[in-house]
């Protein structure tokens, strides 16, 4: 009776309603509830396919994501809810899964059955939450994951005797495999059958407990044993002292490794599009429209495609070190260090969310139970080392620290890389415990779960998953903002447009490209526009073509990459990179000398470090916070903070006698 699931349509971007009919009164609605961790995610993308809907509950910034599912010859809509231990909710993300199931969430109807996914490593804890499922009265169906993990400890359990117990059908799965989900397509085609308990689980503790130790038994359950081996690593990974000097040591090569693998993939990727370059140049007649595509589209976005290689390699790195199992061993660090800064140990999460994106950093906020913590989380999050402002990290270190430079067993750059990402996150802890502090509420602590995942080798798919995903929406904005933004600063860079005779009377040849190319950009809308905020950044060191990159990277951090690719190119079209080694003042007290100086580059660094320069992400925060109080407060102390440890940098530099 089963039949297969196809993948939904594409939908809106995620905080918009779902499509008009997505939701059909006759379809029959399945609700995925468990634990965080319990495997949940791995079943819901075997029924609908490794896409969803996605969008937000009505009246509230909590994402849901809803898949459609074909089984017996009928369409299910299977709701993935927010993860959570128990039903009784202390977090705007765990309320919403207790409101969705007893129906009390206006706009949303109730579900007509429930899959509960619980984890076969973690049964004894996870029939607690089952329990308060049964409670609900809903046909429900239990899902029992990583079967095949207990029983590589040396543990067991009969699943059948185990549903027996229960009063309820019982299916295991092994969800990133694909093992059980057609016994549970099965299962799902015929939920109007589902047998019931003949007497509900007891609501007690004290009697829950006795409950949940007699299924065990009934089942015969026996808990997996700690692996020695996983023992004796733990005692090393989460002990305080050599863990912590084990994390920053895994932390340093993790960076280096994104510089010296990633230098080959990026040095080919750069030869493609000077090649698209050249050839444009040579094919296409008209000056105007060569500037346009050879400069603009290919030359600004191949200069930030060409960071893809970084990219996909950092979100590859991060992915197996969390598919490994020691990014929670990371996190267990962190709580102890978060802790001294007033936040537990869900903010950890937030935060290391927002390294690959502000965003779904600020968006994971929403499982905190404090206002006043969300807030504090909300405000640092930004603070984070983004994946955005790797291209441009990537770029100035490149111009300031040798590639062949080394510091004992480490290289120079990574060094230097994983120091602004360390002053990243301590300057987020710093400001989160500033917010906290000025808040004028006192949140009431509430217990923080963390489980420790054993040792494993990553599954392949879902790695591959995570790091397409990424790198996906990395490629998606090249294709939009910054396409845009490069177009425009190309016409910024090129009007007016000056005639032979004004070219002659300035001194310039009007038959030799590049000098032309330099007068125009020299003399251009962008150039004013940059000398024009110079009083502003003229202390930190910056002339009008950082100027403007800076002022460009407003709206998208790696657009800065692109409009020093245009500046260069116009300067020196065969060789961008030495004309912005060698790119010097054209006028003024410092004419002649060098603009990227080491103080200079130190400056911008640590400006790119603090500065708000996404505006995706005030919008994002103007929608969690539901005022636009907290983005203004956001972006401006942000803005003067980054100008000031620029201007602190740059002075350090120059003391420290770096020109």
């Amino acid at each position: 009776m089963s039949g297969g699931c196809h993948e939904p349509a594409p939908d809106a971007a995620a905080g918009t309603a779902l499509a008009e009919g997505a939701e059909d009164a006759e379809v029959e609605r399945i609700a995925l509830v468990g634990s965080p961790n319990a495997g949940k995610t791995s079943v819901f993308n075997g029924l609908t396919g490794l896409r969803a809907k996605t969008g937000n509950y009505p009246g509230v910034t909590v994402a849901r994501f809803v898949g459609s599912c074909r089984a017996g010859g009928r369409r299910y809509l299977v709701e993935d809810l927010p993860g959570t231990y128990g039903l009784e909710p202390v977090s705007p993300d765990e309320r919403i899964t207790v409101d969705v199931l007893e129906g009390r969430l206006e706009g949303t109807p109730r579900p007509d059955a429930v899959l509960v996914v619980v984890d076969a490593t973690t049964l004894q804890r996870s029939l607690a939450f089952v329990a308060q499922v049964l409670a609900r009265g809903l046909p429900t169906c239990v899902v029992v994951t990583f079967v095949d993990e207990l029983a590589r400890r040396q543990g067991r359990v009969d699943v059948d005797a185990l549903g027996q117990a229960l009063g309820v059908p019982t299916v295991a799965v092994v969800g990133h495999r694909g093992y059980g989900i057609e016994r549970l397509r099965e299962r799902l085609a015929q939920w109007r059958a589902w047998t019931a308990p003949v007497v509900a689980p007891p609501t007690d503790p004290g009697e829950r407990d006795a409950w949940v130790r007699s299924v065990l038994a009934f089942a015969d359950y026996r808990a997996p044993e700690r692996h020695k081996v996983t023992r004796r690593v733990d005692a090393v990974l989460l002990h305080p002292v050599w863990g912590t000097v084990t994390f920053l040591a895994v932390m340093v090569l993790f960076f280096q490794t994104v510089f010296t693998v990633a230098a080959p993939l990026q040095d080919a990727v750069e030869a493609l599009f000077v090649r698209l370059s050249g050839l444009v140049a040579e094919h296409v007649g008209p000056a105007w429209l060569a500037g346009l595509l050879g400069d603009a589209l290919i030359g600004g976005v191949g200069g930030v495609v060409v960071f893809v290689p970084q990219i996909v390699l950092l979100f590859l790195l991060l992915a197996l070190l969390e598919g490994v199992g020691y990014l929670a061993r990371a996190a267990f660090l962190m709580d102890r260090v978060m802790g001294r800064f007033g936040l537990e140990g869900r903010a950890f999460v937030a935060l290391l969310s927002s390294f690959a994106c502000a965003i779904p950093g600020i968006m994971a906020t929403r499982t905190l139970p404090s206002a006043r913590d969300r807030l504090a989380t909300m405000m640092a999050a930004p603070l984070m080392t983004c994946s955005a402002r790797l291209p441009v990290y990537v770029l100035l270190i490149g111009l300031l620290v040798d590639p062949s430079g080394r510091v004992g067993p480490f290289g120079a750059q990574g060094l230097v890389m994983f120091g602004l990402y360390l002053l990243g996150a301590v300057s987020a802890l710093l400001a989160a415990w500033v917010f906290k502090r000025l808040g004028d509420r006192r949140g009431q602590t509430v217990p923080f779960y963390m489980e420790m995942p054993p040792y494993r080798l990553p599954a392949p798919r879902a790695v591959l998953v995570a790091v397409w995903s990424s790198a996906r929406a990395f490629l998606r904005k090249c294709s939009t903002v910054i396409v845009t933004t490069t177009v425009v600063l190309w016409l910024l860079l090129n009007l007016p447009l000056h005639s032979a005779a004004q070219l002659r009377a300035a001194g310039v040849d009007p038959d030799d490209p590049v000098a032309v190319s330099a007068y125009s950009v020299d003399h251009s809308y962008a150039a004013d526009l940059g000398r024009s905020v110079s009083p502003v950044f003229e202390p930190l060191g910056f002339d009008w073509r950082i100027n403007i990159g800076v002022l460009s990277a407003q709206g998208a951090r790696e657009t800065f990459v692109a409009t020093l690719g245009q500046v260069a190119a116009a300067e020196d079209p065969e060789d961008p990179a030495r004309a912005l080694r060698t790119m010097t003042y054209a006028d003024g007290p410092h004419a002649g000398e060098p603009v990227f100086t080491a103080p200079t580059i130190a400056a911008l660094l640590v400006y790119f470090v603090y500065a708000l320069q996404c505006m995706a992400t005030v919008a994002v925060l103007r929608r969690e916070t539901g005022t636009w109080k907290w983005p203004g407060i956001a972006l401006a102390y942000l803005t003067a903070l980054a100008w000031l440890m620029a201007f602190l940098a740059r002075t350090v530099t120059v003391l420290l006698g770096g020109g």
